[in-house]
């Protein structure tokens, strides 16, 4: 259904008194307060075209309508297509500038984005097999195992325990690290695997001790450590209280409510498939905002996502806001574009 102007500006002023209110909008208010210009017989046809069309319903405990997630898809695009550049926010900049490593700096961000929204905040780190390497260092441990330490660009730290079957002495594990780090540093892991299997098998390489020891060392320290993206999330709390107030109103809500909360907790705990979710928008650059159906999983219907990629030198991360349907898309959109180009500026600045 194409949208008539004034239909427009009707469903606009619903979705917005509905998300400053949480209660049902009736045609008597938009009529009176909303600054429609028509009647309240108009408004009631007007609003009968909206809710055959879906893009708003009527709840059985109210004669007003609420917006649907198309509705408020028509207000987001309104809110995009209007939009201005986001202003920077200092006190964000400040403190991801004060932030020694990336996983300190990703803290700050989440916090913020937490804080101000009122919603869960995350930040998801850019994918693994993107990740620099930077340093490479074998511990030795008992019998054959070695503790293989990676730190990738960033200042992002991943250890792992492997047991190589075979005993090296501290001297040359310490040889090993030395070389794979004079001749992989500033390679992508992805990179840093192929070359070094590459050189396996080149029969020659294996001529020199030093050499085979350190890619058989790699190879099976890069192989046991196959990092996943980093996610941090922050706000749960603010988020439950949002929903049990919402909740309160009705004991079916309740119900509605705390089956959503214990849905999204279990999906934060598994942090592995909110991981795989949130990939998927890293898939377009720049603000990316998903509205309640339109993900492509149930499990995240109640919710609304705002959220934009940030380049970390050439990798892609994002950062974003979780909450519900009715959520202030306006600041949330304002909010999750500055903090972007917060993260993006001390990552061109690393």
């Amino acid at each position: 259904m194409e949208l008539h102007d004034r239909d427009r500006r009707v469903l606009e002023t619903l979705v917005r008194c509905y998300i400053d209110t949480g209660e049902a909008v009736s045609s008597l208010w938009l009529a009176t307060r909303g600054r429609s210009g028509v009647s309240s017989a108009t408004v009631r046809n007007i609003l009968s075209r909206l809710e055959e069309a879906g893009y708003v319903r009527q709840p059985h405990t109210s004669a007003g309508r609420v917006p649907t997630d198309r509705g408020y898809r028509v207000h987001v695009d309104q809110l995009l297509s209007t939009r201005r550049p986001a202003k920077t926010v200092p006190d964000v900049e400040e403190r991801i500038k004060r932030a020694g490593t990336l996983d300190e700096a990703m803290s700050e961000v989440s916090n913020e984005l937490s804080r101000v929204s009122h919603h869960i905040g995350f930040v998801l780190g850019p994918a693994p097999e993107t990740a620099t390497l930077k340093h490479i260092e074998f511990v030795p441990l008992e019998a054959s195992r070695v503790l293989v330490v990676v730190v990738t660009g960033g200042g992002r730290i991943t250890h792992k325990v492997v047991d190589l079957h075979e005993t090296y002495t501290a001297v040359e594990l310490q040889q090993s690290a030395n070389y794979l780090n004079a001749e992989f540093t500033g390679l992508m892991l992805a990179e840093v695997r192929d070359a070094i299997l590459a050189r396996i098998r080149e029969e020659r390489s294996l001529y020199d001790a030093l050499m085979a020891r350190a890619l058989q060392l790699a190879q099976s320290g890069l192989q046991a450590i196959v990092p996943e993206s980093s996610l941090v999330v922050q706000g749960a709390s603010m988020l439950v209280d949002e929903l049990a107030a919402e909740a309160s109103k009705a004991r079916e809500e309740e119900a509605r409510a705390l089956g959503t909360l214990r849905t999204l907790f279990r999906m934060i705990e598994e942090k592995h498939r909110l991981i795989r979710l949130l990939s998927g928008y890293l898939d377009v650059p720049g603000l990316t905002i998903v509205i309640g159906t339109e993900h492509g999983t149930p499990e995240l219907e109640p919710f609304s996502v705002v959220a934009s990629t940030y380049d970390q030198g050439g990798r892609t991360g994002a950062v974003g806001v979780i909450g519900p349907t009715r959520m202030r898309y306006a600041r949330a959109i304002s909010l999750v574009d500055a903090v972007a180009r917060a993260i993006s500026v001390k990552n061109e600045d690393a």
